[in-house]
């Protein structure tokens, strides 16, 4: 392949996992926004541990679905920085650990414990009691993110996604 088409793949693969991410997202609005959620784009975080283009995919695709946020320019601004953290976050680690479920794990984890960031932003836009918020939203994380988890594992093996 060349240099050329190497780079219009890429492209393609972080735009297609951005768009993927916004269905998810808006197909769901009552599941996806607010102090109970239940986000199932966020399955889609597991992706990172296998190349950095899913960090720029997913984070896109945050930054489009926050559009339909209620909270409006502030998600878009700090729900995607967090998005955009806990992928890294998720991809670093990951680069640390040698088994596919061992990244996976840690990305169940890493998220799970960065929707505080979520918490926060909704008690200080909406005096969300943060420590509910937190319990509720993490709650949905782990779910949604360890569903996640397991679809990604089991697509891995019939594809490879660090290519």
């Amino acid at each position: 392949m060349t240099r050329t088409n190497n780079k219009v793949s890429e492209i393609t693969k972080t735009a297609l996992i951005a768009a993927l991410y916004v269905v998810l997202t808006v197909a769901f609005i009552p599941l996806s926004y607010g102090p109970v959620q239940f986000r199932l784009s966020e399955m889609l975080n597991n992706m990172a541990v296998f190349n950095k283009r899913y960090i720029w995919g997913v984070t896109l695709g945050c930054l489009i679905a926050n559009l339909w946020s209620s909270m409006g320019p502030i998600d878009m601004i700090f729900g995607t920085l967090q998005t955009l953290v806990m992928t890294w976050l998720s991809w670093y680690v990951g680069q640390h650990l040698s088994s596919v479920p061992a990244k996976l794990a840690g990305t169940v984890i890493i998220c799970t414990l960065m929707s505080w960031a979520v918490a926060l932003e909704l008690n200080l836009v909406s005096e969300a009691p943060f420590w509910w918020t937190y319990l509720t939203v993490g709650i949905g994380e782990f779910v949604v993110v360890l569903i996640g988890a397991v679809i990604v594992w089991l697509v891995n093996k019939k594809v490879d996604l660090r290519r």
